[in-house]
C-alpha cells in the first residue's frame, strides 16, 4: 500500500475485504467526437447550436481537474475543452468572443500560466486560443447575486451573466465535483463553505448539490446553460507499476521486487521525482450532454457502474493508504489536516447505500503526518492548526476562528493574489471530515511522526500499522472485519446496506 512517497508491505489476515477498483473498460478513441455528439444530440434541451447568437458570445466553465489523485498526462477533458471551443466557433461565436472561466472554489487561484503546466489545456489550444481566460475569485465585489437559497446569497461571477450562452466542460467525478458543482465553483465564499455532502455519490443528502442546481436553474433563466460531462475511466499507470492496483500480478511484483526496500532507503525528493515520473492515462468512457445537473447525474451513475467496487457488509476497520500530494492542484506535500481530508473527506464519502464502516468503526490513516505546510500556499491550514491548539475542535469554538479567518485582510489578498488558498478552505476541509467523524468510534494514524498533530485532530497516533491493526481489534472486542482500500485513485464503493 501507498503511504506518502513509501510501499507499505502490510500482512492482512486471511478473512479480510481488499477493496480495489475496477480495471478501465474499453476506452473511446475520439473524445472529440463524442462531446461533440453530446453536444448536437442531447439528454434533454436545446443542442448547442439552437442555443448559440452568431457573432454572439460565449462562456465556457471548466474546474482544475483536482480529481482524479494523482493527476494524469492525458487528460480527455484538454480535448473536450477545445472540442467545445471549435463547436462553438463553427456555430458562429469566433473564438475572440469566447470567454474561458477557471472555476477553482476555495482553492488556490491559478494562474493563466499554470492552465498548460498543470495539463488542463493542450500547448497547442495555449497557442490558439485568442479568447478571454478569467481565474475566478471567491472575494471579487463584483459577484452578482442571482437568488437565495435559504439564507445563502448566491452571488456568481459576472462571465456567467454577460454573455449569450453558458457552456460547462467537466469530468463527473462527484456530486461536488463537475456538471453544475462547477456553477457553484464560480460563486461566493457563503455558498461555497455552505456546499458539503454526507456521500459524495449521493444527491438527496447533499446540500453543495442543492446549492448547485440552485444557481444553474436561476442563471438559466437569464442565459441558456448547457453541459457536457464526461465518464473517465479509472487511470492506467505504466512503467514498473503497471496493472496496479487492479491486478493482483502486479501486487506480488511489486510486494517481492528487489529493488523494494532500495527504494525505501531514497530520499523523500528521489522517491517523489520516481513516483511522478510513472505515466498516467485517462481515457474517456462517455460523454453526455444536456443541462448541466442532468449530463453530471448520467455520467457520474454511468462512472459508478463502471468504476465502483462491491462491498457486501460493512466493516469494523478500514486501512487507507494516504498519497505524498494534495488533493488540490498545484500538487505538493499534505500537511495532516489534507491528509485526514484524503481519508476522511474524499475515500470515505465515495459511497452509495450505505457507509462504509458500521458504528463505531476504525478508520486506519497510513500516513507519516509531518506537521509541514507548505509556503505561502498553506499559511491558511497553519492558522487552523493554532486555532484548533487554543480553541480546541467543537463547531461553535471553531466558529470564533474561522470568523477571524474570513476578516483577515492579509489572508484574503494573499488568496486573491493567487499565493495561497482561501482562509476558508481549512474550515471547509474539516467539514468534510464531519460525516466520517460522526460515525467512527476512533481514527488511527499508522506510522505517525508527529503525535502532537495527530491528537490536535482527536486522532490516535500508531508507531505503525501492526499497533495500529492490534488498536482495532481492541476496539471491536474480537477478530475484527477488516477491508484495505488500494489507492489512489479513491473509488466508489458500493455498500450492502444489511
Amino acid at each position: 500500500m501507498l503511504s506518502g512517497s513509501r510501499l507499505t508491505v502490510v500482512s492482512a489476515p486471511d478473512d479480510a475485504v481488499i477493496l480495489r477498483p475496477r480495471p478501465p473498460e474499453e476506452a473511446i478513441g475520439d473524445t472529440g467526437a463524442a462531446v461533440r455528439d453530446a453536444l448536437r444530440f442531447p439528454l434533454a434541451g436545446e443542442p448547442l447550436e439552437a442555443l448559440v447568437r452568431p457573432g454572439g458570445r460565449a462562456t465556457v466553465v471548466i474546474e482544475p481537474p483536482s480529481l482524479p489523485i494523482p493527476t494524469a498526462q492525458n487528460d480527455p477533458r484538454r480535448a473536450a475543452i477545445g472540442t467545445v471551443v471549435d463547436e462553438l466557433a463553427r456555430a458562429g461565436v469566433p473564438v475572440e468572443n469566447q470567454t474561458l472561466l477557471v472555476a477553482g472554489g476555495l482553492a488556490r487561484r491559478l494562474g493563466e500560466r499554470d492552465l498548460e503546466q498543470l495539463g488542463m489545456v493542450s500547448p497547442a489550444f495555449a497557442r490558439s486560443f485568442r479568447g478571454r481566460v478569467v481565474v475566478h475569485d471567491a472575494e471579487e465585489p463584483g459577484l452578482v447575486e442571482i437568488g437565495h437559497s435559504g439564507r445563502i446569497p448566491l452571488r456568481v461571477h459576472p462571465c456567467l451573466l454577460e454573455t449569450d450562452v453558458v457552456v460547462v466542460v467537466t469530468a463527473a467525478e462527484t456530486v461536488v465535483h463537475g456538471g453544475p458543482a462547477s456553477l457553484l465553483a464560480a460563486s461566493g465564499r457563503d455558498s461555497l463553505r455552505a456546499g458539503g455532502a454526507y456521500s459524495l455519490l449521493e444527491t438527496s443528502a447533499s446540500q453543495g448539490w442543492q446549492l448547485a442546481v440552485a444557481i444553474e436553474r436561476e442563471l438559466s433563466r437569464r442565459v441558456p446553460v448547457i453541459g457536457a460531462s464526461l465518464t473517465l475511466n479509472h487511470p492506467r499507470i505504466g512503467g514498473a507499476a503497471r496493472g496496479y492496483p487492479y491486478d493482483e500480478e502486479a501486487l506480488e511484483r511489486i510486494a517481492g521486487s528487489a529493488f523494494r526496500r532500495p527504494f525505501g532507503l531514497l530520499p523523500s525528493i528521489a522517491r517523489d521525482r520516481i513516483i511522478r515520473s510513472l505515466r498516467r492515462e485517462l481515457s474517456l468512457a462517455a460523454a453526455y450532454g444536456g443541462p448541466p445537473s442532468v449530463a453530471h447525474a448520467e455520467a457520474l451513475l454511468r462512472g459508478v457502474e463502471t468504476r465502483s467496487a462491491p462491498l457486501d457488509q460493512q466493516l469494523d476497520a478500514i486501512v487507507i493508504g494516504i498519497p505524498r500530494t494534495t488533493p488540490f492542484l498545484p500538487r505538493e506535500r499534505p500537511n495532516p489536516l489534507l491528509a485526514a481530508y484524503l481519508a476522511l473527506g474524499l475515500a470515505l464519502r465515495m459511497w452509495r447505500d450505505a457507509f462504509p464502516l458500521v458504528e463505531g468503526g476504525t478508520a486506519i490513516l497510513l500516513h507519516r503526518f509531518h506537521r509541514h505546510f507548505a509556503h505561502p500556499t498553506q499559511q491558511p491550514y497553519r492558522v487552523f492548526f493554532q486555532a484548533a491548539t487554543r480553541l480546541g475542535r467543537e463547531p461553535l469554538e471553531l466558529a470564533e476562528a474561522e470568523s477571524a479567518a474570513v476578516n483577515d485582510q492579509r489572508a484574503i489578498e494573499a488568496y486573491r493574489g493567487g499565493r495561497s488558498c482561501h482562509p476558508l478552505l481549512p474550515f471547509a476541509d474539516w467539514s468534510a471530515c464531519a460525516p466520517a467523524n460522526g460515525r467512527l468510534g476512533a481514527v488511527i494514524v499508522a506510522g505517525c511522526r508527529d503525535a502532537v498533530a495527530a491528537r490536535q485532530l482527536g486522532f490516535i497516533p500508531s508507531q505503525g500499522i501492526g499497533t495500529a491493526l492490534e488498536l482495532a481489534h481492541g476496539r471491536a472486542g474480537g477478530p475484527p472485519r477488516i477491508g484495505f482500500l488500494l489507492s489512489p485513485p479513491y473509488f466508489p464503493l458500493r455498500v450492502s446496506p444489511e
